[in-house]
Formats: structure tokens, C-alpha cells, sequence
């Protein structure tokens, strides 16, 4: 067995390929946060509808996605939806890096399954003489709940908000079974080159572990900072 020597792989090329990859992983956990929030809202909202019809939706987007491995919507939004949509789209598509797209997809939807269960938690938590008071004001359901229930809501859920964070982060790391050159994917590749299984990933373990710490120590910070108070 050779010694040890991380200087191999933080440097020259092969440092180049982990950089890509992790600045990827961090722009798909990025995109797919800011578009998975405002969803996730919209179907709490719509579980917590007084139309029964928009109850049933918004159940059947939580239960119908996220008891669903993440890595067949992955092979599903990459392997199969791009065979029905139009050829102009299906052309778009593989111009602008389908598999980067294909996996923000996923992980959009995956995540804010999750995330709509807490948010739906965190309005329940909000006593409901707050929505009656905003609502004997004159103000509609999607008002009171935007400027009264929410904001409240919001602060219950930072740590839950913060674990669903933290499993986006990670989840990326999936996204390499359909070949987004995201980090674990380019952590692969300079191991195939290198012959540094050892170094390669111990690089990448640090890399994950750093962005996970920081993940952590931003919700702690944000739960202090924003502290739930009582009605």
C-alpha cells in the first residue's frame, strides 16, 4: 500500500474536478431550497384549506412523493419524463445540462414534501383563536395566514427547516447515478484516475461535513435569534 498523500488530490487537476463538484452541490442544494420553500407553503396551505378539494391535493403531493425513493425520481425526471414532452423541449433540455435540471427537479419535490409536513405542523401549532381574530377582521384565509399565521409558523419550524436543509445537502450526493458531475460524482472520478480511494474520499467526507456543520450552526443561530414566543 502506497503512504498517504492528500497533496495528490488538492492539487493541479484533480483539485479542479473536486471544486466543480463541490460548487455544484452546492448550487443544486441552493436552487432547489429557494424552490422548494414557496411550494412547500403552497401545499400546507392547501392541506389546511377549508376546500376539500384542495385538501385531497395537497395529500396527495406529500403522500405521493415522498414515499417514493428519492433515487427513482431521479432516474424517473431523467430517464423518462423527457421522453414525453415536446421535441423543442426535449432538445432545450439536453442543450442546458438535463442532468443538473432533471436533478433539481427531484430533489425540488422530494424536499418539499417533507418540508410542507413541518410547515402544516408549525401553523397548527399557532393557536387557531389567531386565524379567528384575523378572519372576524375581514381578512380572507390566504391574508390572515400570510400576515398573521405564518410568521409565527415560520419560527416554530427553523430547526425542522434546518434537518430538511441538511438532508437536501446530502441528498445531492444522489444525484450522481444519473451522471450530475456534482461532487461525489467527480470525487469518483479522481479516485478511477488517482488510484487514491483513501485520499479522494477522505476529501470529499471533510467537504460534506464542513457544509453539513455550517448548515447546523446557521439553524442554531437563526433559532436563537428568531426564539418562538408564547401567544
Amino acid at each position: 500500500m502506497p503512504p498517504l498523500d492528500f497533496s495528490v488530490v488538492i492539487t493541479g487537476e484533480y483539485r479542479d474536478w473536486l471544486v466543480s463538484g463541490f460548487l455544484l452541490s452546492l448550487r443544486l442544494t441552493a436552487v432547489s431550497w429557494v424552490l422548494s420553500l414557496p411550494l412547500a407553503t403552497a401545499v400546507a396551505l392547501c392541506r389546511l384549506s377549508p376546500l376539500v378539494a384542495l385538501r385531497w391535493l395537497g395529500a396527495v403531493f406529500v403522500e405521493g412523493i415522498r414515499n417514493i425513493p428519492l433515487l427513482v425520481h431521479l432516474l424517473f425526471w431523467y430517464f423518462a419524463m423527457p421522453e414525453v414532452l415536446p421535441r423543442v423541449a426535449r432538445d432545450w433540455l439536453y442543450q442546458h445540462s438535463a442532468e443538473s435540471v432533471c436533478a433539481i427537479i427531484a430533489l425540488t419535490l422530494y424536499t418539499s414534501s417533507y418540508m410542507a409536513e413541518d410547515i402544516r405542523s408549525g401553523i397548527r401549532a399557532v393557536p387557531a383563536t389567531q386565524l379567528e381574530a384575523a378572519r372576524s377582521l375581514g381578512f380572507g384565509f390566504l391574508s390572515s395566514m400570510g400576515r398573521i399565521v405564518l410568521p409565527q409558523a415560520f419560527r416554530i419550524v427553523v430547526p425542522p427547516l434546518g434537518s430538511q436543509t441538511l438532508n437536501l445537502w446530502k441528498n445531492t450526493s444522489i444525484a450522481t447515478v444519473i451522471g450530475t458531475a456534482e461532487l461525489m460524482y467527480q470525487a469518483q472520478r479522481v479516485e478511477t484516475a488517482s488510484f487514491r480511494g483513501i485520499e479522494t474520499f477522505g476529501v470529499t467526507t471533510v467537504a460534506y461535513l464542513g457544509v453539513s456543520l455550517a448548515i447546523t450552526v446557521a439553524a442554531t443561530w437563526l433559532q436563537h435569534r428568531f426564539p418562538v414566543r408564547a401567544p
